[in-house]
C-alpha cells in the first residue's frame, strides 16, 4: 500500500515488515530509513543491487537461512531497480520475521515493483518527491524554533538556497550550527557563513555548470578557491546527477522537436531564464550516449566514496578535471 512520507512514524512502521522507498529525494529517503531503523531493533545487513545481481544465491541463502535463536535482522538493499523486481516480489510474498527495506531510485508508474507491491496491504510503498524551497525553509525554521534561536529571513533564505535543494546537505549544515549554538539566542549571517561551507565563493551548481560547459579556466578557478570537505562531495555529485539527468531529458526531447528554444521552454520544472544560455551550450557539447556514460560514472563514484570517504575529494577533482578537458563528443568517457 502507498504510505506518504509524512505518515512514517512509530505507529505506522510497526505495521510493516517490507518497505519500498523510491524517488529522487536522497535526503528524505535517508531520513525515512533512519526512522524505520530507530523504531526496530535488530542486526543491520546492507546490500546493493549490483551485489545481488552478481550472486543471487548468496543473497537468497542469507535471507532464507535463519535459526530460531538468531536475532531479528534489518536488511537494507540500496539502488534497487526493476532488474531485481522478480527477487523483490518473491521475497515480499514469503513469510519473514526480519525487516526488509528496498531503497530505489525513480520508479515510473509502469514499474513492476510499483505495479504489484502498491496493491499489497502488508508492504509499505513510500514515494519521495524533490524538495522545493518552501519545504527546506520549513525544515530550517523548525530547527531554529526548537532551539529558540532568532534568525533573519534573509539569512534563512541564503542558508537554504546555497544547499542546492538537498535536504541531506541542509541537515549537515544545521548539525554544524547546532554544535556551535550553546546558549545563543540570535545567530547572524556572518556566523552562518563562518560555521558552514556557505562562505565559499561559488556554489556546487556553479562548479557543475562550468565543468559541463567545458569552461576549463572557470572550473580550475572554482576548485582552487573553494576549500571543499569530503562531505561536500556528496552534494556536488547530487547536483551533477540532477543536471546530467536534465540534459539527457532535453536531448531526448530534441529527437522529436528540433527547436532548442522550444524544448527548453517546455521543460518541466521550468528552467530559470538565467540558466538557459548555459543549458543551450551544454546541449551542443553533449550527446545522449556520453551523458548516459557520465551518469553511470557518477553512480560508480558515489559507490566508491560511500565505501571509502577518504578518497572522495581526489575522485571528485579527477572526475571534474577529466570531463572539463576531454572532447566528449569524439571519445568515450
Amino acid at each position: 500500500m502507498i504510505l506518504k512520507s509524512f505518515e512514517v512514524n512509530k505507529a505506522t512502521v510497526s505495521k510493516f515488515k517490507f518497505f519500498i522507498i523510491y524517488g529522487e529525494n536522497e535526503g528524505l529517503k535517508k531520513e525515512i530509513i533512519e526512522k524505520i531503523k530507530n523504531n526496530n531493533e535488530g542486526k543491520n545487513i546492507n546490500y546493493e543491487e549490483i551485489q545481488i545481481l552478481k550472486d543471487k544465491s548468496n543473497f537468497y541463502s542469507e535471507i532464507k537461512n535463519k535459526s530460531l535463536f538468531d536475532e531479528k535482522r534489518i536488511f537494507l538493499i540500496e539502488r534497487c531497480t526493476d532488474k531485481i523486481s522478480e527477487i523483490i516480489l518473491e521475497i515480499c510474498e514469503e513469510e519473514n520475521d526480519d525487516l526488509l527495506i528496498f531503497s530505489c531510485g525513480i520508479l515510473e508508474k509502469k514499474s513492476k515493483i510499483r505495479n504489484y507491491l502498491e496493491k499489497l496491504k502488508y508492504v509499505a510503498v513510500i514515494p519521495t518527491y524533490k524538495d522545493n524551497s518552501q519545504s527546506l525553509i520549513a525544515i530550517a525554521k523548525n530547527f531554529f524554533a526548537e532551539k529558540k534561536i532568532s534568525i533573519s529571513y534573509e539569512t534563512l533564505n541564503l542558508l537554504v538556497n546555497r544547499c542546492s535543494g538537498d535536504r541531506g546537505y541542509l541537515r549537515k549544515e544545521l548539525d554544524k550550527i547546532s554544535n556551535y549554538l550553546s546558549d545563543k539566542k540570535i545567530i547572524s549571517l556572518k556566523e552562518i557563513l563562518t560555521l558552514t561551507n556557505l562562505s565559499e565563493n561559488y556554489s556546487a551548481a556553479e562548479l557543475v555548470d562550468a565543468s559541463l560547459s567545458k569552461n576549463i579556466s572557470k572550473t580550475n578557478e572554482i576548485l582552487n578557491e573553494n576549500n571543499y570537505s569530503p562531505e561536500d562531495t556528496f552534494l556536488i555529485l547530487r547536483v551533477f546527477l540532477q543536471k546530467t539527468k536534465k540534459i539527457l531529458d532535453l536531448l531526448e526531447n530534441l529527437d522529436n522537436e528540433k527547436d532548442v528554444e522550444k524544448v527548453i521552454s517546455l521543460h518541466r520544472p521550468p528552467i530559470f531564464w538565467k540558466d538557459k544560455p548555459i543549458i543551450k551550450k551544454q546541449l551542443q557539447l553533449w550527446t545522449q550516449k556520453n551523458i548516459k556514460e557520465l551518469i553511470s560514472r557518477l553512480n560508480d563514484i558515489e559507490v566508491k566514496i560511500k565505501k571509502n570517504n577518504s578518497i572522495s575529494l581526489i575522485l571528485l577533482k579527477n572526475f571534474v578535471y577529466e570531463i572539463s578537458n576531454k572532447d566528449v563528443n569524439n571519445s568515450s568517457l
